[in-house]
């Protein structure tokens, strides 16, 4: 008769799990970024409803969104050559202010009364500013945090349950309060939250070789980044990959609150829940990710993810009841997750040191910056011909897609990165 597992064995599993916890700089940078999540899926869920109560108007959605993102597009590229050459920790510190600045003016103009649908576009514009300016130090920002590359994969993994625990908490807890008190609350607690991530950043301690950046000439520095991620034949697929799902499929969260309100009959809270589920399905996939005890193999999470994700949105634009999507989000949540996250472990395993922020940001400008010009997209499409269908054909978009990559992928494991 088989024993069951000994505790010292659960246990040494769970350690190795959260192995990225034993370093102080990552513990505060989870711990801030957890916070601060927490409150941009809020005000996420809050602005969603605010414009389409504002507005009535599907296309409407698809501008806000397209102005929040957009910046994304023309501008990752230009701060991960900044990330590489300055300071990244002092342009997350000031991407964090900005941020901070546009949830606080939302706030003060709903609890002034004097909201209009012309304020979002600009606010929604100077959010994406911020965070073009975050996203490539962030993203480069990991290796720091972590003494150990062969932790690397464990970090990025949890960093993925981290924003997915967040994306748990915080639209359930906005659609709540937006039933209660208004979306004002939510950009205000959205405001506050930023604090967290500020005071992390400046608690955290490294050694003088870390802060010290490669001094580079701004445009000859932006070429070698894009000439060094395109050479590679995997790195280009795997970032179009990323690129044609978030342009056909990610941008369904643009339509979620028309698909509540015009297909479920829901209101805010039914939004909340529906996108809490979406982050509980991505926060089990993070969580297998980080027990993978190295990057081997991650291409096959790829492809499983993408196709779940797929899958999962053409099963949910047939549902009729809230009862049937909720399980449904759960999944497109997990897919669109664990594809992400595997595609960022295969891209910071391959690159060097001194490329890193500006590969990083090449991959958001595909991956975030497509989502503006899907979001229009999107939201033209639900203009005229629905919602149930643009959802579906998104879905079978992003399975083509993965079909396309799986087929032309390269066999052979990826080799690790040299350090600069």
């Amino acid at each position: 008769m088989a024993s069951a597992p000994r505790p010292t064995a659960r246990f040494a599993g769970l350690k190795s799990t959260l192995r990225a916890f034993r370093y102080r700089n990552y513990r505060l940078y989870f711990g801030g970024q957890g916070i601060s999540l927490t409150g941009a899926w809020m005000q996420q869920v809050a602005m969603g409803w605010l414009v389409y109560r504002l507005t009535r108007s599907a296309l409407h959605l698809g501008l806000v969104a397209f102005f929040a993102q957009f910046p994304v597009l023309f501008m990752s590229p230009l701060a991960g050559v900044l990330a590489d050459r300055w300071d990244r920790m002092r342009i997350m510190l000031a991407a964090q202010v900005l941020a901070m600045g546009q949830a606080l003016v939302l706030a003060a103009l709903m609890f002034s009364g004097t909201i209009a649908p012309w304020h979002l576009l600009p606010l929604a514009f100077l959010l994406g500013v911020a965070n073009a300016l975050d996203a490539p130090a962030r993203h480069s920002f990991i290796v720091q945090v972590v003494e150990r590359r062969e932790d690397l994969g464990n970090a990025i993994a949890l960093n993925s349950a981290m924003f997915n625990g967040a994306r748990l908490v915080g639209p359930p807890l906005a659609g709540i309060l937006v039933g209660l008190a208004g979306e004002g609350i939510c950009f205000l607690i959205n405001g506050v939250s930023y604090l967290a991530v500020i005071f992390a950043l400046l608690a955290m301690r490294f050694p003088a070789r870390l802060r010290q950046r490669r001094l580079l000439d701004f445009w000859p520095g932006l070429r070698e980044g894009f000439a060094y991620t395109f050479r590679s034949r995997p790195i280009r697929r795997v970032i179009f990959l990323i690129a044609w799902v978030s342009l056909f499929g990610v941008s369904y969260v643009t339509l979620m609150p028309v698909f509540v309100s015009r297909i479920l009959d829901g209101g805010p809270s039914s939004l909340g829940f529906l996108m809490g589920a979406a982050g509980c399905g991505a926060l089990l996939g993070a969580l297998a990710l980080a027990a993978r005890r190295e990057a081997a193999g991650i291409e096959r999470a790829l492809v499983g993810g993408s196709a779940l994700f797929g899958l999962g949105l053409i099963a949910l634009s047939q549902a009729r009841h809230f009862w049937q999507a909720m399980p449904l989000m759960l999944f497109v949540g997990l897919g669109m997750m664990v594809q992400m996250a595997s595609a960022n472990t295969y891209l910071q395993h391959r690159v060097s040191d001194d490329m890193r922020a500006r590969v990083m940001s090449i991959y958001i400008m595909f991956s975030m910056g497509t989502m503006p010009i899907g979001s229009l997209i999107v939201g033209a499409l639900a203009s005229l011909v629905g919602v149930r269908l643009t959802v579906a054909g998104g879905g079978a978009l992003c399975l083509a897609g993965t079909l396309a990559f799986a087929r032309g992928f390269p066999k052979r494991p990826a080799p690790a990165a040299m350090t600069s």
